[in-house]
């Protein structure tokens, strides 16, 4: 069996030409190059350099082995990049659940960006508008909306604040005339109740409808969205998702009984755990820059439908 420094040694005298340049390379002294080189001949027993006053040249042998010995140098340098990253802490799995709007519109881009710094961290999505029990370890995090949390032992992080504004599609605004809150009692109204609570805005839609019944009601965000686009009718929406579609027109200033924000939730003994910090301090980072991206975005707050 050879030695991973004899390898060294071979790869360095191949590349190099000679045992003083790779002796230079490795920081050793020559005698020790050569030394190393004959010890894997030995090993190998095969002869892997001819030797003479212009350097070393490989043999048949020497070049039929270079391809393997670089391959082994990859392992080498692959084993020895996960064991850091694993010293560091930044490597393993996370498991996030969130819903699937939040994913697709800001989780999943960033989950992508955070990856290229720390590629020895596997990131699980668990897309549901089903809360699971992160206390009992269903996901190591959640992202969740709402105007407030309840209490409980988890360690929660603000992701963002967020606001909502009504929207129709521009085909129905030219259909039955823009929307505003002084005219919902004469348009058709969507709701939405996910398994986390009725969406923001939709009370007060409601309240200004004067109570009309809604022609349809969704139980998804996504689902809501793609009801507005349809020209189903009027729904509060949240700006980030609704101003960034050019099908929808905003029909309302943002609600104000509608403002909530997203929060990290995760248990207190992981707050800590390296790839988790690196995580959450990436995520919310990475979310805010692009929400206010979106914002300085130019655009009137309320559109019109031509």
């Amino acid at each position: 069996m050879f030695d991973w420094n004899d390898l060294k040694a071979f790869l360095a005298v191949a590349r190099l030409g000679s045992t003083l340049a790779a002796a230079k390379a490795l920081g050793v002294n020559q005698t020790t190059v050569a030394r190393r080189l004959e010890s894997l001949e030995a090993a190998l027993g095969a002869r892997l350099f001819e030797r003479g006053q212009a350097g070393s040249r490989l043999t048949e042998a020497g070049a039929e082995l270079m391809p393997e010995a670089e391959a082994v140098e990859r392992a080498a340098k692959a084993f020895g990049d996960r064991a850091q990253a694993r010293q560091r802490g930044v490597s393993g799995r996370i498991k996030l659940t969130c819903s699937e709007i939040l994913a697709n519109l800001s989780v999943t881009p960033a989950v992508g960006r955070f990856r290229q710094l720390h590629p020895e961290v596997q990131v699980e999505m668990a897309i549901t508008d089903v809360p699971l029990d992160i206390a009992a370890g269903e996901a190591d995090l959640a992202i969740r909306m709402a105007r407030a949390l309840p209490a409980s032992d988890l360690v929660a992080r603000k992701l963002a604040d967020l606001e909502s504004a009504l929207y129709c599609s521009r085909e129905y605004a030219s259909r039955r005339g823009l929307p505003t809150p002084a005219t919902l009692k004469d348009h058709d109204l969507i709701t939405c109740e996910t398994p986390q609570g009725v969406l923001p805005g939709i009370g007060w839609m409601l309240d200004h409808a004067c109570g009309k019944a809604p022609v349809m009601i969704c139980n998804s965000v996504s689902n809501l969205a793609h009801a507005i686009r349809a020209g189903l009718g009027v729904a509060p929406l949240g700006l980030a998702l609704g101003d960034d579609d050019p099908a929808l027109v905003r029909c309302s200033e943002p609600i104000s009984d509608a403002r909530a924000a997203a929060w990290i939730l995760m248990r207190r003994e992981m707050k800590d755990t390296p790839r988790i910090r690196a995580f959450v301090d990436f995520l919310v980072a990475d979310v805010q820059r692009e929400l206010k991206r979106r914002a300085a975005a130019p655009g009137d707050p309320v559109s019109s439908p031509a």
